[in-house]
Order: structure tokens, then C-alpha cells, then sequence
């Protein structure tokens, strides 16, 4: 009988893991960039997502991709989000100075690799325990 209930138990616990949630949600930029978490999180880098205007640049390195995961528990989806946002958008700052640039542009979400392009609007993958933030950007020099 306790193998029989067992056996119902593990059926029962996979088939809950596999329908896991994974939502992609967007959220605005800018109130983000303009926060003090994002004054203290970031680097002395500009960030330009695609479609923002920005100077033109003297020096252009080329694309760089990022993928940033968060612990997405006792947080709200919008905290969640907004943490791993910070943390993608470092590491391509990060980038751009391991590299000799200044600036990252043209800044676009990538989540699993499905390209959503706005200057206004970031997407975030949001599952039960984990958020998560894949970017792609230009590192470029501007004057």
C-alpha cells in the first residue's frame, strides 16, 4: 500500500512540475533606469535600448549578448523582473569596458532567443521560483 500511495505521490508532484508557469511579461523601462536601485546597481555606462536616441557613435565593437536568472521567491513579478533587468543590463555594461567601449546601444530583449525590440518596454521571463532576462546590445564608443 505505501509503495502504491508513493508511486501516486511522485506522479502527482511531476505532473505539477511539468505544467510550471513561464510567463513573458513586459514592464516599462525607464521609471526602472531612473530609480535609485538603478543608480546604485549600475555602472557609468549609457544604455540605449533599440529606437532611443543616442549620439553617434565614433567606434563600433559589435553585438554582445547576455542571459540573467533571479531568485523570483517572496519577490513580486515586477521586483523579480526588475532586479534581473539590472543585472543583464550591468553585465553588457561591463562588457563594454572589458572591450574599450563606453556605451552599449540598440538594447533588445532576447528571451529564449524570441527577439522583442522596444525603446519604451523590456521583457522578463517570470516562472514560479525564477525570473529571468536575456539581452542583446551594441557595444559601441560615442563621443
Amino acid at each position: 500500500m505505501r509503495v502504491v500511495l508513493t508511486c501516486i505521490m511522485a506522479c502527482l508532484f511531476f505532473s505539477v512540475n511539468a505544467s510550471a508557469k513561464d510567463d513573458r511579461l513586459k514592464f516599462a523601462i525607464e521609471p526602472l533606469l531612473s530609480s535609485e536601485k538603478a543608480k546604485q546597481a549600475l555602472l557609468d555606462v549609457p544604455v540605449y535600448f533599440a529606437g532611443q536616441s543616442h549620439p553617434a557613435p565614433t567606434k563600433t565593437w559589435g553585438e554582445t549578448s547576455t542571459s540573467r536568472k533571479t531568485n523570483a521567491f517572496g519577490k513580486s513579478e515586477q521586483e523579480a523582473c526588475e532586479w534581473v533587468l539590472l543585472s543583464a543590463l550591468k553585465v553588457l555594461q561591463e562588457s563594454a569596458l572589458k572591450n574599450g567601449m563606453n556605451a552599449v546601444v540598440d538594447i533588445k530583449s532576447n528571451y529564449k532567443h524570441n527577439e522583442f525590440v522596444s525603446s519604451s518596454q523590456f521583457e522578463c521571463g517570470s516562472g514560479t521560483f525564477v525570473s529571468g532576462v536575456a539581452l542583446k546590445g551594441t557595444l559601441v564608443k560615442l563621443p
